[in-house]
């Protein structure tokens, strides 16, 4: 798998939540998702433009993580990579990197930043159970 910049994964989002959608749909639901965030990031609160949502579009096909199809006078443009198997790429190669494939060491830090919540906490056990009982 190709690395894939913050841009591209977000038009990449857009395309997972809808496809086949066409450049405009996706500028479309890029601008909702950037208003309807509630956020004071002013990272958050970018207008997508068209001119680069087509130069992501196609550095993504570039990349085979997305495909298209010409209908009429448009391109129908859908996702090639399943968004888990990206997940879960990104997420091990993240570990890797950072925490010498340890995952304790990332749960703690958040732990000790309190940034688990009741439900991070239900979660993270129901998944150590769940593993428990398929990996005796």
């Amino acid at each position: 798998m190709t690395e894939i910049s913050n841009a591209e994964f977000e038009v990449l989002a857009a395309l997972w939540q809808n496809h086949p959608a066409s450049a405009n749909d996706i500028i479309a639901k890029l601008n909702d998702s950037a208003n309807d965030n509630g956020t004071v990031d002013k990272n958050q609160d970018k207008q997508w433009h068209e001119k680069t949502v087509k130069t992501l579009l196609n550095r993504l096909v570039k990349k085979q993580a997305i495909s298209f199809k010409k209908q009429q006078r448009h391109y129908l443009y859908s996702p090639l990579l399943e968004r888990e198997a990206y997940t879960l790429k990104e997420s091990t190669s993240l570990i890797e990197r950072m925490f010498s494939g340890k995952l304790a060491p990332l749960v703690a830090g958040f732990a000790k930043q309190n940034e688990l919540n009741k439900d991070d906490i239900s979660a993270l056990k129901s998944l150590i159970s769940d593993w428990e009982k398929n990996n005796d």
